[in-house]
């Protein structure tokens, strides 16, 4: 099967949804999207999306924020991009008949997150992902020249020429097609599953940045990833977030005996940046051999409930009250800072493909997000890449090479690839090296790429990663296709190599990085982002 269209977006959470409305009218357009439209990142979004909107607040403060979290490694322009037409967005969400949650006089009720200096997160109730992407879907759904097509799992950008014009995907039966357009944007999200403990979805395993690097595209900033401090942590339980809205109305972090410990550790105690409280619970559990808690005690628990109804739920599925019991947490894998190094307007290093929202990376979040941002960052660049995607669209791949050159070296990047379903490709094994089970590489990653590092155990788990990358790249090289349940692991093989190889050229902490053989921040030799493009 071969599709055709003239935008294509792989994915379908905010940023994808948000790029719809800038293209829809100007060209027939295609979503792929590998399960449901709201099983993604943006549904499972639960504080909120911040934005200078509040009374006493301004762009300039949120982006005195964003650019203190970032330690040092934010790209200024991106973050002014972000927080001044963040405002104007979220109000274009109400418009649409968002619903965010609303105090006494009518006006959006703000929350307060870490390491913001105002109040200026709106939310809706803790499902406010879920609110955003039910009216996005809404709306996009009902625009001109839309066709989604759900469980097609992309596997391989086709780039003909060095201009990317289209997709290779795995339809629901299994079948292997392809997907034509003048333009790609990825908005694929997150990559949390290549950790073992982490707060993110089953599809979040970083299909976007791992396509995109195969393809020649450079990824940048991948040592820089985000454990959110507060995960429910109950043997037998999913890691599900406890969003820091928690903290923000009250909740504290207390250890076993029952003392608020963060202060020992940061004078901004417990909403402390997020890279911080999370190596503090980590300090103060081992200091005590005992579990840490989220404690919600002093808070009314009709007000906790009505405010955080499905953590609530959640926690009540555990056998705990979030009002009343102390809810045992702990770090867990949350945000990806890095990704497809992009332009302020999507733009990769690819000639035709786009990126937005988490796979990409503009530098807006330097070496650490503040929270909130998230949401917003893909509501104002997948904006931003939508339009940038209809203003170049008068360049056609038909008119650069000529219509029949670019459908015979589509064809013929087709037929080297066998199809899994003919039974041609079978499970060829990888020379010289078995694929390593997924479960073990998240397992290695979590234990030696995790919240703290050093070369000894950086270099152990690209022992493994490493000859587990080179051998599935010659497969691929060599025309072999993977069985459809390896392509999971091959994203996990690719995403994680690349963590690993990131954190060990950086030799300083900085943000979500900490190496524990290199314990400062070092802006003599360090304070620059550090890219990687696939060898040739």
């Amino acid at each position: 099967m071969e599709l055709r269209a003239d935008f294509l977006i792989i994915g379908s959470g905010i940023a994808a949804l948000r790029a719809v409305p800038e293209v829809a009218g100007h060209g027939s357009v295609l979503i792929l999207t590998k399960a449901e439209p709201d099983e993604g990142n943006t549904g499972h979004a639960q504080g909120g999306i911040a934005a200078a909107v509040g009374p006493g607040d301004t762009p300039e403060l949120h982006a005195k924020d964003t650019i203190a979290a970032g330690a040092g490694l934010c790209d200024e322009r991106a973050v002014r991009v972000l927080v001044e037409d963040g405002p104007r967005f979220v109000r274009e969400l109400m418009s649409w008949g968002v619903q965010f949650d609303r105090g006494r006089d009518g006006e959006p009720a703000l929350a307060m997150e870490g390491a913001h200096s105002a109040r200026r997160v709106l939310h809706a109730h803790d499902a406010t992902g879920r609110e955003i992407g039910r009216v996005l879907l809404e709306r996009a759904s009902a625009l001109p020249g839309l066709t989604t097509h759900d469980h097609a799992r992309v596997v391989d950008l086709l780039v003909v020429e060095g201009r990317c014009v289209g997709a290779r995907f795995l339809a629901a039966d299994g079948s292997m097609s392809i997907a034509r357009a003048d333009r790609v944007l990825l908005a694929t999200g997150g990559a949390g599953q290549v950790y073992r403990e982490t707060t993110n979805p089953h599809v979040a395993t970083g299909d976007g940045v791992a396509m995109a690097y195969r393809a020649g595209a450079a990824v940048i900033d991948l040592e820089f990833v985000q454990f959110h401090p507060t995960a429910l942590m109950v043997p037998g339980q999913p890691r599900f977030l406890l969003s820091e809205a928690l903290r923000g109305e009250g909740a504290r972090l207390v250890n076993d005996e029952g003392d608020a410990f963060m202060e020992r550790y940061d004078p901004l105690g417990d909403l402390a940046p997020r890279d911080r409280v999370s190596r503090a619970i980590v300090r103060e559990s081992t200091r005590t051999g005992r579990p840490v808690y989220l404690s919600l005690e002093r808070l009314d628990p009709d007000f906790v409930h009505e405010r955080f109804p499905l953590i609530s739920d959640a926690c009540r599925r555990a056998g705990l009250d979030l009002a009343r019991d102390r809810i045992p947490i702990g770090p867990a894998a949350h945000y990806v800072m890095g990704g497809v190094q992009t332009d302020l307007d999507g733009r990769t290093t690819i000639p035709g493909l786009y990126a937005a929202g988490e796979v990409a990376c503009t530098g807006v979040h330097g070496a650490n997000r503040l929270a909130s941002n998230s949401l917003l960052e893909g509501l104002v660049f997948g904006a931003r890449a939508g339009c940038a995607m209809r203003e170049e669209s008068g360049i056609r791949t038909g008119q650069a090479w000529g219509e029949a050159d670019v459908t015979d070296r589509i064809a013929d990047l087709a037929s080297r690839i066998p199809d899994p379903a003919s039974g041609a490709a079978g499970r060829i094994p990888y020379a010289g090296s078995r694929i390593p089970d997924p479960a073990r590489l998240s397992s290695l990653l979590w234990d030696d790429v995790g919240l703290f590092r050093d070369r000894e155990g950086l270099t152990r788990a690209l022992s493994v990663f490493e000859p587990a990358w080179q051998a599935l790249d010659a497969r691929l090289r060599g025309g072999d296709r993977l069985a459809t349940d390896e392509w999971r692991t091959a994203s996990i093989i690719t995403v994680g190599r690349l963590i690993a190889r990131a954190a060990l050229r950086r030799e300083e902490s900085r943000g979500g990085h900490y190496r524990s053989d290199f314990p400062d921040r070092d802006d003599v030799h360090w304070k620059r982002r550090l890219a990687e493009v696939r060898d040739a």
